[in-house]
């Protein structure tokens, strides 16, 4: 029986997620984010949206990005 990669809990119902090259089996959205979505640059959240990309960082929000020192990010309006 397939094992979470995060909890090491052993389900029937797991899936995969592949982001990229990496792929990891997951028997929870919970478990599959907490081990797969990025971290905010500044303030360390998990980012489950599109987020803000800035240079080569990314950020939960245009707040954070700021806070980074990237003057110029906004939210996406509209």
């Amino acid at each position: 029986m397939p094992v979470c990669e995060t909890c090491g809990n052993t389900y029937d119902k797991t899936f995969t997620v592949t982001q990229g090259d990496r792929s990891g089996v997951f028997d929870s959205f919970e478990c599959a984010a907490q081990s797969m979505a990025p971290l905010c640059g500044h303030c360390g959240c998990r980012i489950l949206g599109h987020g803000v990309e800035a240079d080569n960082g990314i950020y939960c929000c245009a707040h954070c990005a700021r806070q980074a020192g990237h003057d110029s990010a906004t939210d996406r309006i509209g």
